[in-house]
């Protein structure tokens, strides 16, 4: 699987809700840093995280995705269905790291005042 497919599947992924997918990609010291927030270290703590929004839908709208090495840069918008009728929808430039196949880190880029003002 090339790197972009790795990339492609996790975002596949996430569009099921297939956490144990998500996790399966993610290498076990994952370095994982939305920008404006505090890195997370570890596919545990990354697990977690993510699972703790607990979205009841996601659709990851993947615009453009570039490979160069074992750099994989993609421009998305991420949309979360959250409970209680709550819709967020974030505009994400995100840059993932490959190695032997599992993301070994993963950054995201966004604004977080249109992040905040969605989840008010």
């Amino acid at each position: 699987m090339s790197n972009t497919e790795i990339i492609e599947a996790f975002i596949g992924a996430f569009n099921r809700m297939d956490w144990d997918a998500i996790d399966d990609l993610m290498a076990e010291d994952i370095f994982y840093h939305n920008i404006p927030m505090q890195p997370i270290e570890g596919r545990a703590a990354a697990s977690a995280f993510l699972r703790g929004m607990d979205p009841v839908g996601v659709y990851w709208e993947l615009l453009s995705i570039a490979e160069n090495g074992n750099k994989v840069l993609t421009e998305r918008v991420d949309n979360f269905d959250l409970a209680g009728g709550k819709k967020l929808s974030l505009p994400v430039m995100g840059t993932f790291e490959i190695e032997n196949g599992k993301i070994q880190a993963w950054r995201d880029y966004f604004d977080l005042g249109s992040f905040a003002s969605q989840m008010a």
